[in-house]
């Protein structure tokens, strides 16, 4: 069950020719890929281009009427392995996924496609992950398009460029027999427009046909003496070709008026730079500029010839690139140093050299270049009102940082609550991390695993430590991360070195941190995938034996004795537990609207709720310490007997019952209770409610009667 469903805007994409789309640019990309006759698609979710997974999985009716192909891959690998098709035959194929750490994992395939050319369009899209808004380490796509030679566009942030790009890096693939990546930022995947549809188009070779006409050319395979010659093509033909088509084709642009200065800017950053001319007057609201801007919407390769054009009459020429190291400034300047030009290249200095260039680093930026390249414009132009603020102060020393936590009544909160009881008991353990929501626990109030090296690949970051020693190493992995490459590369490594470590595999269902899609172990029915095969039967097929499946993670005490046992057990290999509850995200997006509609029909229904017993709470918090729920929190009593702030359950409770479970564990207290909101409940129940009320009233008034009361003089 995937986060967002697109049935109803996936109808969009049957607009013909001269109609207006409008819509998300994830959208767009997928009109845009139909309308350039695209024979096959595939990819592997992940932000910021989760969502486009979720648009081609919801369009499966549509691409099956124009004969294309769609598969979601298992990984990155998987997918970008696809484009093989396009090296013997001319289909346009594209995949997708996210930025550095999908080209990571799909480098093997991505270097021998590079290698081995292409014959038809071949289109990488990735999302950039970069900045504040990155859930990874903060690395760019740049760096494997110029290893490898793949042409890059960075195209400006609105649906006609957008979709603009498709096309045009279908062709540039296909002129210059290159892959092409196009990369599209958090900010290009969810910006809203509309441009003007064309009609979809069937691939002029479907899969189907080059499966009844099979080719194969023996030069094209990456092995010596072909590979020696597939380096020499690149240079020689295909990277002129490449730069012929740019150039004659005007996949670059200029803005703006002659000058003696000017500005180079990332397609991508162009949004960014215009509303930082326009708060400083240089830059309407459509974009017209007083400033000159040479965009680069191809930004490898980068052009010689064009970028001294733009050069010549010019003293002073800032480069905004977003990111390190700086691959464009660099090769910028040596163009400028080959030419003997005199022109002085601004760019990191004047921005700093890491991280996101927000609206006020922007501004900044350029405002500082402006001063010393155009002080007379930048004196005579009419500013923003708020152009002069007061400094932010830093506030990094007082206010305390705010990382990703568990949703409210995760299934995985209890199984490291039951890891913290078993280290209180057998002591600290060396345990290593992986990629997902569980990697949430090495924050406070858990701090459980300390590395992670990659998706699927946390029981094979422990293999250093499984040697022998005095405490078992223990791994986590989610049931993602065991699909998409655990399986081979941790679990396969842990039986073939006969290991004897620990591995827990949180299995909540779902690829959970990328927006709930189904993977191979989910349970539910999926028309077009294979699901509900268990994890257990997997790790069975490769030799590990001693596997423990729980189906309830929330019974903490079930949790702390098997991995207690995992870790004291003389049994010899592997040892794996496979911890099993539906992500709660997921069920409440399955189960509130049932809710809902069945209350509004007057139907009977029950929600459990937890609460505290304020008089019986000692105010320890070992409860929140051992559970860390957003909904359990602190509550300061009116009691002046009472100093310390009780426990707390708010209203957010889904009713999982881990606070309780956690409690009654660890042996803490007695005073949680469940109390189960009846919604249209029947006649007798009404009375029994009123009946208990009134007695309960009558109770409370007669212990009230019986208090002292103490009151000052009127």
């Amino acid at each position: 069950m995937a986060e967002r469903s697109f049935k109803a805007e996936v109808e969009d994409l049957r607009l013909g020719a001269g109609e207006t789309f409008t819509g998300e640019g994830i959208l767009a990309l997928t009109k845009a890929l139909l309308e350039n006759g695209v024979a096959y698609v595939g990819g592997y979710q992940g932000a910021p281009i989760s969502h486009l997974m979720d648009v081609l999985a919801d369009a499966q009716d549509l691409l099956g009427e124009l004969g294309v192909r769609f598969e979601a891959n298992a990984n990155e690998a998987a997918a970008a392995a696809m484009l093989a098709a396009s090296v013997h035959y001319p289909m346009r194929g594209a995949v997708t996924f996210k930025g550095s750490v999908g080209v990571n994992v799909a480098s093997d395939a991505l270097a021998n496609l590079a290698s081995s050319g292409v014959t038809g369009g071949a289109l990488v899209i990735v999302g950039e992950d970069y900045g504040e808004g990155s859930s990874i380490m903060q690395e760019r796509t740049h760096a494997f398009a110029m290893k490898s030679q793949f042409w890059l566009l960075d195209p400006r942030p609105n649906l006609p460029s957008i979709v603009q790009a498709v096309s045009d890096g279908f062709e540039l693939s296909e002129v210059s027999n290159t892959p092409v990546m196009l990369m599209v930022r958090i900010r290009s995947c969810h910006v809203t427009g509309s441009f003007q549809t064309r009609d979809n188009q069937r691939p002029k070779l479907t899969v189907k046909d080059a499966l009844s006409n099979p080719r194969s050319d023996f030069a094209r395979v990456v092995l010596p003496p072909m590979s020696f010659a597939h380096e020499q093509d690149k240079v020689k033909s295909r990277w002129p070709a490449a730069e012929k088509f740019i150039r004659e084709r005007g996949l670059n642009e200029v803005f703006g008026p002659k000058s003696d200065f000017g500005i180079v800017v990332q397609g991508g950053m162009y949004n960014g730079l215009i509303r930082a001319l326009q708060r400083l007057g240089l830059a309407d609201i459509y974009g017209d500029s007083q400033v000159p801007i040479y965009v680069l919407n191809v930004t490898y390769p980068l052009i010689s010839g064009e970028f001294l054009e733009f050069c010549a009459g010019k003293d002073n020429v800032l480069v905004i690139e977003e990111g390190q190291p700086e691959f464009i400034e660099t090769q910028l300047g040596s163009f400028l140093y080959r030419a003997e030009s005199a022109v002085k290249l601004h760019g990191k200095g004047l921005f700093p050299l890491a991280g996101e260039y927000t609206g006020a680093v922007m501004l900044e930026a350029v405002t500082g270049f402006l001063k010393t390249a155009a002080p007379a414009m930048l004196a005579a132009v009419v500013r923003a009102p708020n152009i002069d603020r007061p400094a932010i102060p830093d506030l990094s020393k007082t206010v305390p940082i705010r990382p990703p936590g568990f949703c409210t009544g995760c299934p995985e909160r209890p199984i490291f609550s039951a890891m913290k009881l078993v280290e209180k008991e057998l002591g600290k353990h060396q345990i290593a991390a992986d990629i997902g929501c569980h990697l949430f626990a090495s924050l406070p109030p858990f701090e459980i695993g300390g590395a992670t090296m990659g998706y699927g690949l946390g029981p094979a970051a422990n293999a250093a430590f499984d040697g022998g020693g005095e405490r078992r190493p223990i791994a986590i992995i989610g049931d993602g991360g065991f699909w998409h490459n655990g399986l081979s590369s941790s679990f396969t490594n842990m039986a073939f070195n006969k290991s004897d470590g620990v591995a827990i595999v949180v299995d909540n269902f779902y690829s959970a941190a990328t927006g709930g899609q189904d993977v191979m172990s989910s349970r539910a029915d999926n028309a077009t995938k294979a699901t509900k095969n268990p994890i257990s039967k997997a790790l069975a097929g490769i030799g590990i034996e001693w596997v423990r499946q729980i189906d309830h993670t929330y019974d903490v005490k079930k949790m702390r004795d098997t991995i207690r046992e995992a870790l004291t057990t003389d049994a010899p290999g592997p040892k794996v537990i496979v911890a099993s509850s539906e992500c709660m995200l997921n069920k409440q997006r399955r189960e509130k609207p049932l809710r809902a509609a069945a209350i509004k029909s007057g139907r009977r229904v029950e929600s459990p709720r937890f609460g505290i017993d304020e008089a019986v709470c000692t105010g320890d918090h070992a409860c929140i310490r051992l559970s860390g729920c957003p909904s359990l929190s602190l509550k300061k009593l009116d009691d002046p007997l009472r100093d310390d702030p009780v426990a707390s359950i708010d209203q957010s409770c889904v009713g999982c019952g881990n606070c309780g479970e956690v409690a009654d564990a660890a042996v803490l207290c007695p005073s949680f209770y469940r109390a189960d909101v009846v919604h249209n409940p029947s006649a007798f129940e009404r009375r029994l409610a009123g009946f208990r009320g009134r007695m309960i009233g009558w109770l409370q008034r007669r212990r009230d009667a019986k208090r002292l009361v103490f009151g000052g003089a009127a």
